[in-house]
């Protein structure tokens, strides 16, 4: 994760909560996380690099942490719309943190009858799985783990020494293990597709600039898990269709008529995490999805595709091969150049099960979750879908300079989900 956070914007993600009319004020959220963050052992650790023949960098304790300095109080712009708070958790997330601080940040948004907190980290401490964890930690409804001694020394240079020893020992016996895993992950990554195989040239791939916008829609989870249902898919297959068709729309408008359409889509190596098991355990699955304009058609053959990916596939094995490409080009001083000029893949999508209830915050009531994530490279637009409470958010995080269009993406979008929901396959 580190390797990659070397482009346009920075590696983030997060969130944005929105509470049911007035909400917990920027004092209620600061005696919040002074109560709730030492239940979570990262927030209040810093990423340090190790000596030569020491193993990779750890995390360690930061002895000067304080939570003031992680909180942040934002007014929310007239006329208190969503498009004013959207542009200013644009902004946020592209923020980059402090190397040496832990890396996160939360900022409470007040206008008169609207309060939203928008919460950012860096994907180095967690991936979508773990950022949830967190959420649920913070929450009144979340367990909390038990509280270490704070701040614990780091180890001595001796400890790492014997530590990165031993590890490189056991990889030298788990080296045929991680060799059939290196070859699964190539598997995965290139499932459906030859090696490597370009993907089209369409304009909403080029290198992007260090702005962000968001825009999203909403549908109830209900509907899309009956539609999944009905065409023997799941919830991400109803997403993708959508997806990939507001996609068509604004290509076929901008006179481009691509064959296919090749999303990549992360695979998560587990299905739960905790506060004390974040990191990352993810790898990626790209989709190459015929340009089939017919919604139900499109949808069928998503649903053959990906019920073949996942029964062929070791979960999150790509993250082997991956991670050794990206760190190889970060050495080399080639890993811009590969992100802003790559043609493996048209956009990215990320889907996550949330909650099933309405959680609180301090006693207020969160009325929507909005996903958040910052994409470098060359890839105009990203989708974010997270279900909170029966509601199904799709968010798009987009270039304005590539996709001026990010709204009338959106209409399509919510068209495409309501025509899916009435049509029978």
């Amino acid at each position: 994760m580190l390797a990659a956070d070397q482009a346009s914007v920075p590696m983030n993600l997060g969130a944005i909560l929105i509470f049911d009319g007035a909400g917990p004020t920027p004092a209620e959220v600061r005696a919040l996380l002074h109560e709730r963050v030492p239940h979570v052992p990262r927030l209040r650790q810093t990423l340090r690099r190790t000596p030569f023949g020491c193993g990779r960098p750890i995390w360690v304790d930061d002895p000067t942490f304080s939570v003031d300095r992680h909180l942040t109080h934002l007014r929310w712009p007239e006329p208190g719309t969503r498009r004013a708070l959207f542009d200013i958790a644009a902004d946020l997330l592209c923020r980059p943190f402090a190397p040496d601080l832990p890396l996160w940040q939360a900022y409470s948004v007040t206008g008169i009858g609207h309060t939203a907190l928008v919460v950012v980290l860096h994907h180095v401490l967690a991936d979508g799985l773990g950022g949830l964890a967190v959420l649920a930690a913070l929450t009144d409804e979340g367990n909390r783990a038990t509280v270490v001694r704070f701040p614990l020394p780091p180890p001595s240079t001796r400890e790492l020494a014997v530590e990165a020893t031993s590890a490189k020992l056991h990889a030298i016996g788990s080296l045929p293990a991680d060799l059939r895993r290196g070859c699964a992950g190539l598997r995965e990554l290139t499932f459906g597709m030859p090696l490597l195989r370009p993907a089209e040239r369409i304009s909403l791939v080029r290198p992007t600039a260090h702005r962000r916008r968001l825009a999203s829609t909403a549908v109830a989870l209900n509907e899309v898990a009956a539609t999944g249902h009905r065409f023997g898919g799941t919830v991400n297959d109803v997403v993708l269709a959508a997806v990939t068709g507001a996609l068509l729309e604004i290509l076929d408008a901008r006179g481009e008529r691509p064959h296919r359409l090749v999303v990549s889509i992360p695979v998560s190596g587990r299905h739960t995490a905790t506060v004390t098991d974040l990191g990352n355990d993810t790898g990626v699955r790209p989709l190459a999805v015929p340009a089939i304009t017919d919604d139900p058609a499109r949808l069928t053959a998503i649903v053959t595709a990906t019920t073949a990916a996942r029964a062929s596939s070791t979960r999150a094995a790509s993250s082997s091969p991956l991670g050794l490409t990206f760190r190889l080009l970060h050495r080399l001083g080639l890993f811009r150049l590969f992100i802003d000029h790559q043609r493996l893949v048209h956009s990215f999508e990320t889907n996550l099960r949330g909650p099933g209830a309405a959680l609180r915050l301090a006693g207020h009531r969160i009325d929507a979750l909005v996903p958040l994530v910052a994409t470098p490279g060359n890839v105009g637009v990203t989708f974010a879908v997270l279900s909170y409470a029966g509601t199904l958010t799709v968010n798009t995080i987009a270039d304005p300079d590539i996709l001026p269009e990010q709204d009338t993406l959106i209409r399509a979008l919510h068209t495409i989900f309501t025509r899916l929901a009435h049509t029978w396959p």
